[in-house]
């Protein structure tokens, strides 16, 4: 049986913070968390002198590794290779479950191509396999509702054998023509496009509106994607998330459709539609950070504030989501054990996993331990429930006291 022991550290439970604590992890699983009593703690011990000891983060939905592969326009790695080393920058932010977002689309203006994603796709299977993998490397698969071969290929993608028999595989279904979900305001949007594709604002707008022109083209194939979701959704198959829900009508739409989860609703009257059927509302964590959307949606802090979300993901950068738990801790918005649930516990409910996200006895033994404040967080140490299964305590539990010391 494999063992660990950490003591002296401020562990954040669901309800509370209970420092000078100690907790132990028994093949993978969390066994004990309780007080660090005098005189009973174990010899064998690792003393994390008063560094937070958190659940390890659950992102449910990150877009970062398509730029992980290609920094730059003429930069292209291989997809083996960004997978490797956006896992390691992602377990250095605490990471430590990454539903990695695999795009169903062609869209040039992000290079998008489903060749591309397919190829990411397969390389994250095989890094999850590897059993050499930092961290638990799922996938989110996002399909483009107007794109009928995107839906072909998904159709493909999931009738091939699961990969993780745990949980249904999770679907984001998305529409971003211009006019409504997240571009709603196409005075923002023409912005948007000016700047992404370098072009003037007056050649953005023509751009938009051929684009409106052409989904009014492409309903009927809307109407397909969503049917055939909405049966795989019912049949338990799959656990579909609505992508930028902005009314309350919509979200009713979604809802009868079978998705289970309001990822970044734009509007407040979207959450609040989607909180009260019953379904749990994503936010992103960028959103938080800069005080409201890039895309002139709703602010996510006055989401969290109206008690409407249940999870924030890291939506392109994986680094905000430490951030953004200490920043509504610091800022009052909620107690730090809601806020990190948003990012550990209620994220791990979105992804339907009921293995992970708290520190009780039972869980997973995913943990991470932080010093810092609300300007700077490091993330000491990242332990996976795969590594503390092991016979052999991996390199890095070596340097745990003086690298927690050292905050």
């Amino acid at each position: 049986m494999s063992r660990y022991v950490f003591s002296h550290a401020r562990a954040v439970l669901p309800d509370r913070v209970l420092d000078d604590a100690l907790l132990v992890a028994e093949d993978g699983l969390i066994t004990e968390v309780g007080p660090a009593t005098p005189g009973q703690v174990p010899a064998e011990a690792v003393d994390l002198r008063g560094a937070l000891l958190l659940p390890g983060i659950v992102d449910t939905h990150s877009d970062a590794l398509e730029k992980e592969q290609r920094p730059r326009p003429t930069v292209r790695f291989p997809a083996a290779f960004a997978v490797a080393s956006y896992e390691g920058r992602v377990r250095a932010a605490g990471v430590t479950t990454m539903f990695h977002a695999i795009s169903y689309q062609t869209n040039e203006a992000k290079d998008r191509t489903i060749e591309r994603s397919l190829g990411l796709g397969t390389a994250v299977r095989e890094r999850a396999a590897s059993g050499t993998a930092l961290i638990d490397h799922r996938k989110l698969h996002r399909l483009d509702a107007r794109d009928a071969a995107a839906l072909d290929v998904l159709m493909d993608t999931l009738a091939e054998p699961a990969e993780a028999g745990d949980v249904p595989p999770l679907v984001s279904y998305e529409d971003h023509t211009p006019g409504q979900g997240q571009f709603s305001d196409l005075s923002v949007f023409r912005k948007v496009v000016a700047e992404q594709e370098k072009i003037s604002e007056e050649a953005a707008g023509a751009r938009i509106e051929q684009r409106i022109a052409d989904r009014d083209r492409t309903i009927a194939q809307r109407e397909r994607t969503l049917a055939f979701l909405g049966r795989e959704a019912k049949a338990g198959r799959i656990r579909l998330l609505a992508h930028d829900v902005v009314s309350a009508a919509e979200l009713a739409e979604v809802r009868e459709s079978g998705a289970a989860v309001a990822e970044f609703p734009t509007t407040l009257e979207a959450a609040r539609a989607a909180k009260a059927a019953g379904m749990p509302v994503v936010a992103g964590a960028p959103n938080v950070l800069r005080g409201g959307s890039h895309s002139g949606n709703v602010s996510a802090v006055d989401l969290v504030c109206a008690g409407l979300v249940d999870n924030l993901s890291s939506d392109y950068m994986p680094t905000t989501l430490l951030a953004a738990a200490y920043h509504l801790a610091h800022h009052g918005v909620l107690p730090l054990p809601a806020a990190v649930g948003l990012v550990t516990s209620g994220a791990a409910r979105t992804a339907g996993l009921g293995d992970r996200g708290a520190l009780v006895p039972g869980q997973r033994a995913d943990l991470i331990a932080v010093t810092g404040d609300v300007h700077q967080q490091t993330v000491r140490f990242t332990l996976l429930a795969e590594e503390s299964r092991a016979a052999e305590r991996p390199p890095v539990t070596g340097y745990l006291t003086a690298a927690a010391d050292a905050g």
